[in-house]
Order: structure tokens, then sequence, then C-alpha cells
């Protein structure tokens, strides 16, 4: 497998920051990393590429390499104080970095540094989450050479406990979720704590297993990005002593959200329920277009970008995708099987299906997953028996307060889940049977 497909899996549209220039920054440092310094040496400007020629480029890096030592994981990545530049940050081997890289109206790369990476504002515990509530306790999702290490957040109260299950968005996150300064699995997870609900969270297999994927032959689809950890964490849970095993719900957010009924439909015994917050109904492809459109701005480069976009989605609804192939989508070589896997599947009919409870949240700021996606849910499942459906037209994408037009920029502010949405989650948990 391709390491820059672990770009796109960063930079898929159903979480925050998905625009072109942050895959392609992504990839530029995925392939410094697998030192495929031709393929870099291409999206050089001239001048770039005069100023740096391809052997200047390989004993560079490779100096950097000496010293600081391989790169080991790509931590985040934001936009730059100039427009087109992206800072990704790296940790390496002996050192955190921050890969500076600055591109052109034509998405060439004109400009690269390494500097000292800038440490996002420290992060601090929500006022909702009480202090002295709630107890962590370390668990293991999954079994090898994929086992991750979870957290469990139990309340300081006699159990047993309902308890939630929390699944990513796409690309490779931590347990938290984080995205900038902002941690939003943390956020739920004392929340709901601090209201009486355990819930577990656990790293993304993408983050804690990047370079192994990278390596291995087979297909990866989302059954290994995301579904079979989520069923493994909820069969982790019902083994836990503090955990009512039928009460056990699963809250995937984005396109944890988009999957959560086909987590749900091959786990046995039943769920309890799902939440789906700012979930996703439609497919990916589609929602990668949509959210360029929003973002392009009527700038060249932006609609270059869109064009670009269209022509992937193209390509992963071309009836002759084929198993084995690529597709180019969002500026990075992506495997076929990733989206011929997902051909078909109507997340909200298979909603509908399971006949369990479903609460749905919708932020209404936000861009990515938007109350188009909200409608579809309604349709589906907003007859079912313990079903509600909420939208709060203050929250984004992060199901974090703010106001005025959503942006990427906007996750990069220090900001917390929404209190009032975790006390309707509660709420709801509580009210199942």
């Amino acid at each position: 497998m391709k390491i820059a497909f672990l770009a796109l899996l960063l930079a898929t549209p159903a979480w925050p920051a998905t625009t072109e220039s942050e895959a392609r920054a992504r990839a530029v440092v995925d392939e410094l990393a697998a030192r495929s310094f031709p393929r870099v040496h291409e999206r050089f400007t001239p001048q770039m590429a005069q100023a740096l020629p391809l052997e200047k480029l390989e004993a560079l890096w490779t100096a950097i390499v000496g010293q600081v030592g391989p790169l080991e994981e790509i931590e985040s990545a934001r936009p730059g104080s100039v427009p087109g530049s992206f800072h990704v940050t790296c940790r390496f081997a002996n050192a955190r970095l921050d890969v500076a890289l600055g591109f052109d109206g034509d998405g060439r790369l004109a400009g690269l540094r390494l500097l000292p990476s800038e440490a996002p504002p420290a992060w601090s515990a929500p006022d909702y989450a009480a202090v002295g509530s709630h107890r962590e306790i370390t668990i293991t999702v999954g079994a090898a050479p994929w086992e991750l290490p979870g957290v469990l957040t139990v309340p300081v109260t006699a159990g047993p406990f309902p308890a939630i299950v929390l699944v990513h968005g796409s690309g490779p996150h931590d347990q938290d979720e984080t995205i900038g300064p902002n941690k939003p699995f943390k956020d739920l997870a004392l929340g709901l704590a601090s209201r009486g609900i355990a819930v577990l969270r656990y790293p993304k297999r993408t983050h804690r297993y990047g370079r192994e994927i990278a390596q291995q032959k087979e297909p990866f689809t989302v059954e290994q990005e995301t579904v079979a950890d989520a069923r493994a964490a909820v069969a982790a849970l019902e083994g836990c002593p503090d955990i009512d095993r039928k009460r056990i719900f699963v809250a995937g957010h984005s396109l944890g959200g988009y999957l959560a009924p086909r987590i749900a439909a091959g786990h046995s015994p039943r769920m309890a329920g799902l939440i789906l917050l700012a979930a996703n109904a439609r497919p990916i492809e589609d929602l990668a277009v949509e959210q360029l459109r929003y973002l392009a701005g009527g700038s060249p480069a932006g609609q270059k970008a869109l064009e670009e976009a269209e022509d992937g989605r193209r390509q992963i609804q071309d009836p002759q995708l084929k198993p084995g192939m690529t597709v180019r989508f969002l500026g990075v070589d992506m495997p076929a099987d990733y989206f011929l896997d997902l051909r078909g599947y109507d997340p909200a009919a298979s909603a509908a299906r399971l006949e369990i409870p479903v609460l749905v949240l919708q932020g209404g700021r936000d861009y990515q997953v938007t109350m188009a996606d909200f409608e579809l849910w309604k349709k589906a499942v907003g007859g079912g028996k313990s079903t509600e459906l909420r939208q709060y037209p203050t929250l984004n994408h992060l199901l974090m307060p703010g106001s005025g037009a959503s942006s990427e920029r906007e996750y990069l502010t220090p900001a917390h889940v929404d209190g009032p949405l975790i006390d309707d989650i509660a709420r709801w948990v509580r009210a199942q049977p």
C-alpha cells in the first residue's frame, strides 16, 4: 500500500480541515519519509527546482533524519499565516518539528522549511466536567497484531453504568480525537462521566499502526480502519464488571457516525442504541465536492481543487472501477478497494433496519456535514421508538459553539464540546430501558 494513502485518510471529507492543500502538504511529508525524492521534486515550481536540485533535496533530508531520527508520526497540519502555506507537525524519533510548506496558485511547491514545532495551547478541562466525578481505567481494545490501548472513563459512584464507545471521524486520530488545541472525545468522556455514564475511547488503528498499515499488501477498507475495532471496543466493555452490558451504546462522530449502522449490524448481542454526532448520510466523495465548493470562494486555486475533486468523484463512481485499481482523489492516489467496499452502503436505511434507538445530533454551522444529511437521517429513522433528532444552530463540525460562517481555521481556536449537547446525550441514554 502506498504511504500516500495515509495522507488521504487524514483528509477524507468527514472530518475537519479537509482541503486539497492539506492533503497535498501531508502527501509531501509522506513522500519525504518514504525517500520518494523524485516525486517531491516533480511538485516544485521552476524557481524551487533551481534553488533545490534533486540531489540537494535528498542530501538535505538525509542530513535532517541523521540528526533527529526517522519520522514516526504526522501529528497534525494547520494553515500557515501566509495564504497557500501549511505547517505539518511531525514527531521524529528524537525531535518534534514543523515541516513548513508553501504552494503557489497552481498547487506547486514553492517553499520548504523545517522549524521548531509550535505546541498548540494547552487543553484544559471544560467547566461541565465536575472535579473528582470520575476515574480512568486502562483497557485493551482488540487483539494482536492490532490491539489498542483504550481508556475507560467511569463515574466514581456505584455501578454498573450505561456506557458509550466513541468512534472517530476520518483520519488517524488519537484517543481524544485531537484537532489543534481541541479534544472533543476527551470533552465527551469527562462530561458524560460527570453525568453517570461510562465512556470508552481509544486511538484509531491508523494512528497507532500507520506504518504497518502502509506496508501491508491486503486491501484496506473501513472494516480495518474503523468497524472491526469499534466492535472490539463493545466486546471489551461487555466483560467489564463496572458496565451494564445490556446498555452499551456506540457514538460515532462524522465518518464514525456514517459507519455506526454497519458496526451495529455485525455485532451480537445487539447494541443498546446509536448516537450519531455530525454524521454524514451521503457518500464520502459527494461530501468532498460539497466542502470544496464551500471553501473555494471563487479563487482560481479553489476552483481547480473543486474540479479535481469532481474528477475524483467520477472515478470513484465509474461502473468500470475494479479492485486493485487506483483512484486519484483529493490529490492523492488511493486504492479503489476502499470506495468499492462502500458502494451501495446506505447508512440511513441500514439504521432503520436495525430497530434500535437512535439519537441524531447536528450542528447548524457545520459546513462539512450539513442539514441535508440531518434530513436524510430524519426521513429514515425519525419515526422510530425512542429515536430523537436534535439540531444546534451555533455548533460547528466539532460540536463546539461559535458564530458566523464556519471555516477550517475555527478548529484551531481552543473550545469545548457544547455542554447542553452533552446533557442531551446523558438524558437520552438514561431514558433507554
